[in-house]
């Protein structure tokens, strides 16, 4: 007939679902409390000849025990058999059981790549595209938004990125400051060294030491200076396992969620047309051939949305984990970096007020006079006999040399 016809057709375009193999089997299920075993009916007559799950509800009988799962046949309850019936008859028919429900089924053994179609992966890239739109948006571009697109872990993703940029901002501080205090400890030694000199020249063993200690004191500025480089350094290396590895593990699995619920959304819309599809030839009263042969292309896709829906739903769970333990360690990490950069800095300031307050030794007393005589020894001295010489010039040898020394001193001051 034409409608013979129509079918073979219809069954020539779907080769890869041709002759999908079923496994029989019997499974006994301990109803809950609230009398059921926690699956969903499909199927059955008038239109489809056989009748299937279309959905494991979790936390359920049939979910825990794990034997049904979504696109197996069910072929009878408690050794009645169901063909010919309506879902609605089987499911009263389990509903009317007390107790444990006996379950005879046959097990569709399918692959679950072939339900992984162009179709799907079109479907993929679709959600990719609508994750980050605004509802108006999506709607003005007709494309629909599933409910999972509004994640509160794209979110945590955003959230992420702003982290990363905080321990950014934190390294490059932290790395002037080091170089910073590197100088500062470079021009503590330095001034230490200016000074050693100085006390060490200095002939007044009064001024001699205190240069000398004032010099001493420097120096271990220097040291305190690279001892707290010592202690802020590795703050570098902590931020650095952080922001580069740490942060970039979780956002590696939190893409690899988003691509496990992308393939999720798909299935599921997936099945909704074919829903549509399906009441759409109810409605005109059209038979189809995919429903009139078993529905197997739908009940694979139902297997798939089972499977990616698992997947989904793990891969969270490890996601949410992994993000807990990433913002306690973000937390701990940001208090423990400023304990140990607050700790340093404070003995720092410590043992340097306490170095310059043991070498306060200014002001300095030095005697010019005496100095200036030291240094004057050098210079050319007068024998008696020179001094004969010249006796009527004593009193202006006196004023020159008067003159002399009240500029060395001057000479003196401005170089301490």
């Amino acid at each position: 007939t034409e409608l013979e016809g129509i079918y073979r057709l219809e069954w020539e375009k779907l080769p890869k679902y041709r002759g999908i193999p079923t496994v029989p089997g019997t499974i006994s299920l301990k109803k809950d409390a609230q009398n059921l075993i926690g699956i969903s009916i499909g199927g059955g007559a008038q239109y489809c000849p056989c009748l299937y799950i279309v959905q494991v509800f979790d936390n359920t009988p049939a979910a825990l025990e794990g034997t049904l799962a979504a696109g197996d046949e069910i072929t009878g309850v408690n050794g009645k058999p169901v063909k010919g019936k309506t879902k609605v008859e089987v499911a009263k028919m389990i509903q009317a059981v007390q107790g444990e429900a006996t379950i005879h089924y046959n097990k569709l053994q399918a692959d679950p790549k072939q339900g992984k179609s162009l179709d799907i992966v079109l479907k993929k890239v679709k959600h990719r595209l609508v994750e980050n739109m605004s509802s108006g948006t999506a709607d003005a571009l007709g494309l629909s938004r599933a409910i999972l697109c509004n994640d509160g872990l794209v979110k945590r993703l955003e959230e992420l990125e702003k982290t990363a940029e905080l321990y950014k901002g934190l390294m490059e501080h932290t790395k002037r400051l080091l170089r910073a205090f590197f100088e500062l400890s470079q021009t503590h030694r330095a001034f230490g060294d200016v000074f050693s000199v100085i006390g060490v020249r200095e002939p007044q063993a009064a001024a001699s030491e205190a240069f000398v200690k004032f010099a001493e004191a420097h120096r271990n500025m220097e040291k305190y200076g690279i001892q707290l480089l010592k202690t802020i350094k590795p703050m570098l290396h902590d931020l650095n396992t952080y922001l580069h590895k740490a942060i970039p593990d979780t956002k590696l699995t939190i893409r690899k969620y988003l691509d496990v619920k992308f393939e999720y959304l798909s299935y599921c819309l997936k099945v909704k047309e074919m829903d549509d599809e399906e009441y759409s030839c109810i409605a005109i009263g059209e038979p189809m051939y995919r429903v009139g042969t078993g529905n197997y292309e739908y009940r694979l896709v139902l297997r798939c949305r089972q499977e990616a829906r698992a997947r989904f739903a793990k891969m969270r769970k490890d996601v949410l984990e992994k993000i807990e333990l990433l913002d306690q360690k973000h937390v701990q990490d940001i208090v423990f970096q400023l304990q140990r950069f607050v700790s340093g800095m404070s003995r720092y300031y410590d043992e340097c007020y306490a170095v310059l307050k043991e070498a306060d030794v200014f002001p300095i007393e030095v005697d010019l006079s005496r100095t200036m005589i030291n240094y004057g020894s050098q210079s050319r001295s007068f024998t008696e006999e020179e001094e004969e010489e010249e006796g009527g010039g004593s009193e202006e040898q006196d004023g020159g040399a008067g003159k002399q020394a009240e500029n060395g001193a001057e000479k003196l001051i401005d170089d301490y």
